[in-house]
């Protein structure tokens, strides 16, 4: 029986770690590499992963959803449905003239959905990289390369409750092996792994840990995440803030998309505020303040960003 062991890459340290146990375990000639490029990922995204195919030699296949079809066909349903259901004519308009595709994955989702992703509704990552990364995966049992294949997924218990709940459970075990079907199965060998555990597996073989660790990230790859906190908003905002702004004009796309003519990145940080307090601008200012969101934290704003500065001691 053949076995093709697929590994899905992100440019973070938990990805990489898997990679890394992958090339240990497996022979070469058995795995393949993949990584998904959401269009909402930072500068050096690609550079990195170029950085780890020279240095492992081996190749990563960039994956890329695209969404086109889904734009259009919402386009459509909003000219023929949208005034059936009330929507003012010059709502409609607008919504008609923005949903054109972009070709970008992450924003033709967004435009698609006339919303952003949010923390209850992580939908980027379902159409974003696990829907890639599936069809991927089946296309070697389809064209005869394999009987099943091993995707491999650089998850950690410890990094969430939501994770300990579903891959551990109650009980001791955690859930590192089950089958998806169609010859697919998901494994997830760093489980128990803390995240010393995969910079450890980095400096063993010399791999670098992507730079944005050293620069105030304790998460990369999407820039921003969803599920990026104050601290991360902030560092965002001061070192790359061409971010920021690349941001504040998909918000103002796909507020013309939705329905409700308004659509934030993140939720507005007072839950008790006013709509017109959301918005990523919003969101900056508020990772200005001190505790409780009232105080503008002077010595955060003025002081220059550190040369090098890591959540995980990496600056040490």
């Amino acid at each position: 029986m053949t076995v093709i062991h697929c590994v899905s890459l992100s440019g973070g340290k938990d990805s990489g770690a898997t990679a890394l146990y992958a090339l240990e375990t497996q022979p070469r000639e058995s795995l393949r590499f993949a990584a998904c490029d959401t269009g909402n990922e930072h500068d050096n995204w690609r550079e990195y992963l170029a950085y780890v195919e020279r240095h492992l030699g081996i190749k990563v296949e960039i994956l890329r959803a695209d969404l086109s079809c889904e734009v259009i066909r919402f386009r459509e349903y909003v000219r023929d449905h949208w005034p059936r259901k009330g929507v003012p004519p010059a709502d409609c308009e607008r919504a008609i003239a923005a949903l054109v595709p972009t070709g970008n994955p992450f924003l033709d989702l967004c435009l698609w959905k006339g919303r952003f992703p949010s923390r209850r509704a992580q939908f980027c990552t379902d159409f974003l990289k696990t829907q890639p990364l599936v069809e991927h995966q089946l296309g070697f049992i389809e064209r005869g390369e394999a009987d099943a294949v091993w995707a491999w997924q650089g998850v950690r218990i410890d990094e969430s409750e939501a994770r300990r709940t579903r891959l551990q459970g109650t009980g001791a075990c955690v859930k590192a092996f089950d089958e998806r079907g169609g010859g697919l199965f998901n494994y997830r060998p760093i489980l128990r792994w803390t995240a010393a555990d995969c910079f450890e597996a980095h400096r063993l073989v010399g791999l670098e840990p992507n730079p944005l660790y050293r620069e105030g990230m304790s998460r990369v790859g999407c820039m921003p995440c969803i599920n990026a906190s104050k601290d991360e908003v902030l560092e965002i905002s001061r070192r790359f803030p061409g971010h920021i702004d690349r941001i504040e004009f998909w918000e103002s796309l796909v507020s013309m998309a939705s329905k409700r003519q308004e659509a934030s990145f993140f939720p507005d940080p007072d839950r008790d505020a006013h709509l017109r307090k959301r918005g990523i601008r919003n969101m900056v200012a508020w990772s200005q303040t001190q505790r409780g969101g009232q105080t503008l934290d002077w010595i955060r704003i003025t002081e220059e960003p550190k040369a090098c500065e890591s959540a995980y001691g990496l600056c040490e």
